[in-house]
């Protein structure tokens, strides 16, 4: 069965984008962090900045991504539609038109049981690329969070996840220090 694993970009006190949605103030391109994600997540570089740096890596660990409306819609406003051409894609809202791009599934449907229907697919592992307020709502479908924990403090935004009160242990399997810069990277499994 494949996994569902939210892989995303936090701060330190737990914020993935500003109030308004936006992650500049995560900081500069960095080399180092484009040098690991390129190595070791190559597919989750949109297809444009892949084209851009000259990505040819094969999929390495997702072959589909799923995400709420928040999620695409910075996509939509920049006029693409297909952000991740090299993936399934599955975009989560009752508000973004179906015909929008035949290569993204809006699924209109509830999402719990649309991504155990994912999951019991055969493929490779899906990701979940956000944002806070889908990853709470399909918190219980997530098998494993791989946090890019980033040097920054922003004190308010996007929290990593969103919903009510509902503690979940998570088992650390793994930290990665990105070189110099200050990035330490998380993979927890879901208990």
């Amino acid at each position: 069965m494949r996994k569902l694993i939210y892989y995303v970009a936090t701060t330190v006190d737990g914020f993935i984008a500003a109030p308004d949605g936006d992650f500049a103030f995560f900081g500069p391109f960095q080399e180092e962090l484009n040098a690991y994600i390129t190595a070791r997540y190559p597919e989750t570089l949109p297809t444009a900045l892949r084209e851009q740096f000259g990505i040819t890596a094969p999929n390495q660990v997702f072959d589909t991504v799923v995400m709420g409306r928040g999620t695409y819609e910075p996509a939509l406003k920049a006029g693409i539609t297909s952000p991740y051409g090299h993936l399934k894609q599955f975009v989560f809202s009752r508000t973004v038109d179906p015909a929008t791009d035949p290569a993204v599934t809006i699924v209109t449907e509830e999402p719990i049981g649309y991504l155990r229907e994912l999951k019991q697919q055969a493929g490779q592992d899906i990701w979940l690329c956000g944002g806070g307020a889908f990853a709470g709502a399909v918190r219980s479908e997530i098998d494993e969070y791989v946090i890019k924990l980033n040097p920054v403090v922003a004190g308010d935004g996007i929290p990593l996840t969103a919903g009510p009160f509902d503690p979940r242990r998570l088992t650390l399997i793994d930290t990665t220090p990105v070189g110099s810069t200050g990035v330490v990277v998380l993979r927890y499994q879901a208990a």
